[in-house]
């Protein structure tokens, strides 16, 4: 397939991008490098330096070859900050999405991948795990943006045919196992990096936020989907598109508490992690772990890393060996 991936500079994007290429696909990354990295661009694939907020300029990326299938990562995704700029949130993110799927319906693209988010279920009442058919209640307008792109979706499919993966994960972790990608926002906000900093020396303490949440440690649940799990997940997802459009959850079904996480990094890193607790943040439901049963049933899909110290180890090893994150490629 030759395929574009916008976003494809940043985490799950570049991950993403990397198994395409090693599935043999051909690869071409739109980014804006306003939060990606040049250099998270894998070896292989070639690179448009495309801001989506140009509708013209996405217009013209789009209608440069024939995509197979294009895949949407590119947006803003910190919840917190979304709670204090909700309207730079919902409009970047919309407007972004828009123009990419306009360009899309009208250039013959027939596939789609969107990265949604499991923020869609925001609030806190519904029991785990969540399944495609839980209601949407977004907590955050980050959350918002997401569904209001998810059902532009459904309008371009009903309109133009263009058919559409909305893939829900949970939290992305881990890193390429080979080394060759990892995980580096500006400013980390992820929990389990930034336990491995603290675990590491490269930042003073780790703030757990909240200790009264109704969990067997008080600290938040979150459902941790590896990264390259993920990747794997998207690939699938395009096979499902030759008749229909899809929705999947995507996560290990399993959920680790906050507390959890710090044990496993003590472990895996065989270092104490200095932490304090601080208070909860807005936007942040107790518990998030995700029913994946559909996508496992439709397209036999099958996480490989379910185990916590799993996931971390892969996450650690990277930091280590990138002590200043992309900066020294």
């Amino acid at each position: 397939m030759k395929c574009l991936v916008t976003g494809g500079a940043g985490f799950v994007g570049s991950h993403v991008a990397q198994s395409l290429l090693d599935a043999g696909h051909d690869v071409v990354v739109l980014d804006d490098l306003s939060t990606g990295h040049r250099a998270a661009v894998p070896g292989g694939a070639r690179f448009m330096h495309v801001d989506l907020a140009d509708a013209q300029a996405t217009d013209n990326a789009v209608a440069s070859e024939r995509w197979d299938a294009v895949l949407h990562f590119a947006a803003l995704s910190l919840v917190g900050v979304s709670m204090q700029q909700p309207f730079l949130y919902l409009r970047r993110n919309y407007i972004t999405a828009l123009n990419l799927i306009e360009a899309c319906a009208r250039h013959g693209v027939k596939k789609i991948v969107f990265s949604s988010t499991a923020a869609l279920f925001g609030g806190d009442d519904r029991p785990p795990p969540i399944s495609e058919a839980a209601h949407i209640d977004p907590g955050s307008p980050y959350g918002e943006s997401k569904f209001l792109i998810e059902r532009a979706l459904v309008w371009a499919d009903r309109i133009y045919g263009l058919r559409s993966a909305c893939l829900r994960y949970f939290n992305a972790a881990g890193a390429d196992p080979k080394g060759r990608l990892g995980e580096d926002h500006r400013p980390e906000t992820h929990l389990i990096p930034l336990t491995i900093d603290a675990a590491l020396g490269r930042q003073p303490g780790l703030k757990l936020f909240g200790r009264d949440y109704p969990t067997r440690d008080g600290t938040c649940v979150r459902d941790y989907i590896h990264v390259t799990d993920l990747a794997d997940a998207h690939i699938r997802a395009i096979g499902q598109l030759d008749d229909r459009s899809v929705t999947y959850n995507l996560g290990n079904g399993l959920g680790f508490t906050n507390m959890e996480v710090v044990e496993s990094v003590e472990r895996v890193t065989g270092r104490k992690v200095p932490w304090e607790w601080a208070d909860r943040r807005p936007g942040d439901p107790a518990v998030l772990v995700a029913d994946s049963t559909l996508i496992r049933q439709e397209t036999g899909w099958d996480p490989q890393y379910q185990k916590l110290d799993q996931i971390v180890e892969t996450a650690f090893l990277w930091r280590e060996s990138h002590p200043n994150g992309y900066s020294e490629s």
